[in-house]
Parts: structure tokens; sequence; C-alpha cells
């Protein structure tokens, strides 16, 4: 049995509850400060209530950090010293300097350290960047992401603390921009602008330019702003064809090659959960003691590529992102 401690019983904290449950090789404690969530939480998933977050990581042999961004680093430091293999929810960090600090120490200790990034194990997403390193569409020259809905609260609204949440940059684009790299190769640079309807809040829409140093382009929309209900599209256009996904669509994927012949794939099956997909790869990865599934480094990045978006969503110029 592997000892599994999530920190926070807010929303990211249950759904990877949900998918430990369906472990028979899990076993799970959790902390979260509010009362009436760790009673809720105890309950829905038979999970074990501990007092602190130092008693959680001096019981566990896996740490999983579900608080609020802001909280990341702290969370991720403190379990790395004590020897812990860390998964830490997305965005990796709030700043792309806590995310070396948090890559340094890992590689100091020799721990596994694996940012959440879910995005790459959605049928359609994993799908089209398969498609996309295959060759089915040719060399790709221009892509297109849009992610929102309406914007998520958090305990005490905490979301809507730009300082606390990064805003729709940090929070929400950091999907896509993970994806795109992941997808197209580096970042070779970025424009961005954004708007903010509510003050304190930062960004609640935004819609990045990133240039690749393939010379690809690609256009990230996030927002906030969309009362619809969430929804994710992405389309990537290449060579030889075109990838387009919708997921408000009943055939959420298609591609067309040249000609025009199309075909359809990468619907997602009700057992085919990306969430558990994730977490039980990186439980599998600490076990065999293999590579995680996603990097630190690559978690870094896409923190690196939204400060940048911040950047010039604020200087109204072109940034270069860091590099780890």
């Amino acid at each position: 049995m592997v000892k599994v401690g999530i920190l926070g019983a807010g929303g990211m904290g249950n759904v990877h509850a949900r998918q430990y449950r369906k472990m028979s090789d899990v076993e799970l404690s959790f902390f979260d400060p509010l009362p009436e969530k760790s009673e809720a939480f105890a309950k829905q998933w038979s999970a074990t209530p501990l007092d602190s977050v130092e008693q959680v990581i001096a019981k566990c042999d896996v740490i999983d950090v579900c608080l609020p961004t802001d909280m990341h680093q702290d969370a991720g430091l403190r379990a790395i010293a004590s020897g812990r293999a860390v998964f830490i929810e997305k965005p990796f960090a709030r700043t792309f300097e806590e995310c070396r600090q948090l890559i340094g120490a890992a590689e100091d200790a020799k721990v596994p350290l694996m940012p959440g990034h879910v995005a790459r194990f959605f049928a359609d997403f994993a799908t089209g960047h398969r498609l996309v390193k295959s060759g089915a569409v040719g060399t790709p020259a221009a892509a297109r992401t849009r992610r929102g809905g309406l914007a998520p609260m958090g305990s005490h609204g905490w979301f809507r603390d730009y300082e606390r949440s990064g805003g729709v940059l940090v929070d929400l684009a950091v999907h896509d921009f993970d994806w795109l790299r992941w997808t197209l190769g580096e970042v070779k640079h970025l424009y961005s602008r954004s708007v903010g309807i509510q003050t304190g809040s930062g960004p609640d829409y935004a819609l990045t330019t990133l240039t690749f140093e393939s010379g690809a382009v690609g256009h990230v929309e996030a927002t906030w702003m969309d009362p619809g209900g969430f929804r994710t599209t992405f389309e990537i256009a290449g060579s030889k064809g075109l990838i387009q996904h919708d997921s408000r669509q009943n055939v959420a994927l298609r591609t067309t090659l040249e000609g025009g012949k199309t075909f359809a794939d990468g619907a997602i099956s009700a057992t085919d959960d990306p969430y558990f997909k994730q977490l039980r790869g990186f439980l599998d990865a600490v076990k065999n003691k293999t590579d995680v599934p996603v990097s630190a480094h690559d978690g870094a990045m896409a923190v690196s590529i939204a400060m940048a978006a911040v950047e010039s969503a604020k200087t109204g110029k072109v940034v270069v992102p860091e590099r780890v």
C-alpha cells in the first residue's frame, strides 16, 4: 500500500480523492484547515483526517498538493525536505522563481516531483498531440486554443484574488501554454492583451500570441467571462491538414487532410478518466522509480510562459519567456 496525503479538501482535492478511491493500493489521508470541509471530505472519501500539514508529511509516502496556488511552493518544499514524492496541482507555483526553487530542492533531495498538467491526459488533447508528432498534418504552422467559462471562487474567493491565483493567464491559460509547448516546441517570444472587469481580480480575459522557435504561431484565448458553461477548443493547421477540437460538439475531434478527407478520433469513454490516468501514472513512476509523466521542468516552463504573458499584457511589449 502507498500512503497518499492530500493537502487541501477543496475542488481539486475532491477530484483527486475520487481517483485515489479507484486504486486498491492507496491508503488516503488529508488535511484541510476548515472543519466543515474536513468532515465532509473524510465521510465522502473514507479518508483519514490529520491535524496539520506537518502530520500529513510525516505519515504519508506521497504528498498531493491541492492548496491555493500561492501555497504550492511552501507545502512542496516542506514535503521535499522530508524526502517525500510530491505531486503539485497546476499551476506548479505562483511565480517562475518559486518553480525553480522547487526543482532545485527536488534535485538535491533526489525525490520525484510532478506538476499536474491534466490537459495532456484528456483523450482529444492527447490524440491531437500524437497526430502532430506523427506528422499526420505535416509541418505545424498555426495553432489556436480557447478555454474558459465563468470564474471559480475557491475558499474565501481566493481565485478572485489576483495575488493568490495569478488570474486567468496563470491559472487557466497555463493549461494551453503547456499543451502547445509540449506539442509545438519552445516559445521564442509572445505578445498578450488582457481585460479585467472586477477590481482586484486581475484579468478575466486574455488573448496571447505565441511565436515558436519552429516558426509556428499560436493564439491562446482564456476567459472567465463566458456564462455559457466551460468549454475547450483547439485547432492546429499544418502543411498536410487540420486538426480541430471542440468540447461542445458530439464528435469533439476532427482531422481534415489534403483532398478533403475527414475522420473523427479521440472520443473519451466514461472509464478513461484523465485525472485517474495522470495520478496513476505518477504513482506508478514513484513505485517503479521511473520518470514521472510530466516533468517539473515542463511545469516551470508553463508558468514562465504565463508570467511572460502577464508582463506583456501589462507593458504592451513582446516578451521572451525565461528558461529553466
